[in-house]
């Protein structure tokens, strides 16, 4: 059996991680229906690009179901965007989040959601059961101020 001498050991550069969360002293707002949802996130779409870029962004809440803060997790072209779930579960579980909401843009006006979006929102759902985190709801917004929702349209 060998034994473990630290004597001889070499100091190694080792990456050091750290976690860490700064919330800022603001007022979080609650949300309780989709309505809230969509007041609150559609500020993160500025005016200027939410008819030609596409945008994913996550809302993390607390057990109150305030918003502990939001996030901008992609951008990406005219037709689409790639948001990442661990990403996305990586900021719930730095912010000890409980529930999240997630959000994107369709810039074409078109509010349906697509095959992909419905494929991410499962694959995003599926990692939040996991971790007992409550994905409470799906928004698609567009430029014309209306919005769709997972939730009110029964698709979970």
């Amino acid at each position: 059996m060998g034994v473990f001498n630290l004597t001889n050991m070499k100091p190694e550069i080792i990456s050091e991680i750290e976690i860490s969360y700064k919330p800022k002293n603001a007022k979080n707002p609650a949300v309780k229906s989709s309505d809230d949802v969509y007041r609150h996130l559609v500020q993160f779409y500025p005016e200027e690009s939410i008819a030609l870029q596409e945008q994913f962004t996550v809302a993390y809440l607390n057990r109150a179901n305030k918003i502990l803060g939001v996030s901008v997790v992609s951008k990406g072209g005219i037709t689409g965007t790639i948001a990442d779930p661990r990403i996305i579960m990586a900021l719930a579980l730095k912010t000890a989040a409980t529930g999240i909401v997630l959000c994107h843009n369709h810039p074409s006006g078109n509010l349906q959601p697509s095959a992909a979006d419905i494929e991410i929102t499962k694959k995003i759902e599926s990692a939040c059961k996991y971790f007992d985190i409550n994905l409470l709801d799906h928004i698609i917004i567009s430029p014309e101020g209306t919005y769709f929702s997972f939730v009110d349209e029964g698709l979970f």
